[in-house]
């Protein structure tokens, strides 16, 4: 395989995320390819944007490469590898596992002119017809949940889809205290209704009508970078993806390589 694309994890970075790789199931036929070759080859997916038909010959057929990404999405495999770079992440950084402080934001983006889905919508605030992106994410700007819904779902009833799939995993996130959300999710019978429901601090950050222009808000900024880091990502750049899911599992993917470039 050609080792020059970029996209390529290195040494350090495949030893990492070696280990969190499934094994063969016991009895199944045994594997032909190298694993680090799929995850190479996805990578470049991501990062380049094509097709997988498009995939360079250098690659695993693109059949057996998609095999792995789509059986790795039905069984959250992505998921679980995910949370566990996050947690190295954080104690790494001398961090709690468990965050106290969160922040939500959406993100409208334009699916392909060819992509035909019920789950697509008109976004009116944005003036765009795609899907919104639903994001968790920590102090350090890393991902915790995420939800894709189509544009015209609105920032409240995109929280609750968030909040409802956040509990499910609620032991994990112990220490949560405290979340901060932007305008769009304001409304005193809403934010009554999170500390009711879920027992969490609901804190609406808004910029002071005193200020002009472009103003950095305190906590709102860092769910901005990491929606800024899903550009590097052309395969993120619209949303080209069929099943909302599939849009969730590349960017899990997504932050699984930006974490492993913290870690090695």
């Amino acid at each position: 395989m050609n080792p020059s694309y970029p996209s390529n994890l290195t040494l350090e970075q495949w030893e990492i995320l070696s280990g969190l790789i499934p094994k063969p199931k016991s009895g199944g036929r045994k594997r032909s390819v190298e694993m680090q070759a799929i995850v190479n080859a996805i990578l470049y997916i991501l990062c380049a944007g094509c097709a997988w038909r498009m995939l360079p010959n250098d690659f695993p057929k693109w059949k057996t490469v998609y095999h792995y990404f789509r059986q790795w999405r039905q069984d959250a495999t992505w998921q679980q590898i995910h949370e566990r770079l996050r947690l190295w992440v954080r104690v790494s950084q001398n961090r709690e596992p468990s965050p106290s402080e969160a922040i939500m934001d959406s993100q409208s983006v334009e699916t392909a002119k060819t992509l035909v889905s019920k789950q697509v919508g008109y976004d009116s605030g944005k003036k765009i017809k795609g899907r919104k992106r639903h994001i968790f994410i920590d102090t350090l700007g890393l991902l915790i949940v995420v939800v894709i819904t189509a544009a015209n779902v609105s920032e409240q009833a995109g929280a609750k889809k968030v909040l409802s799939k956040l509990h499910q995993v609620r032991a994990r996130m112990g220490r949560l205290i405290q979340i901060w959300v932007d305008g769009g999710y304001r409304g005193q019978d809403f934010t009554h209704w999170v500390m009711d429901v879920y027992r969490w601090l609901w804190s609406v950050v808004t910029r002071s009508e005193e200020h002009k222009g472009f103003v950095v808000m305190p906590k709102r900024w860092l769910v901005e970078r990491t929606f800024g880091w899903f550009n590097w990502c052309r395969r993120l750049s619209k949303d080209y993806e069929i099943l909302p899911e599939t849009t969730e599992a590349f960017i899990y993917v997504a932050m699984i390589r930006l974490m492993l470039k913290q870690l090695a």
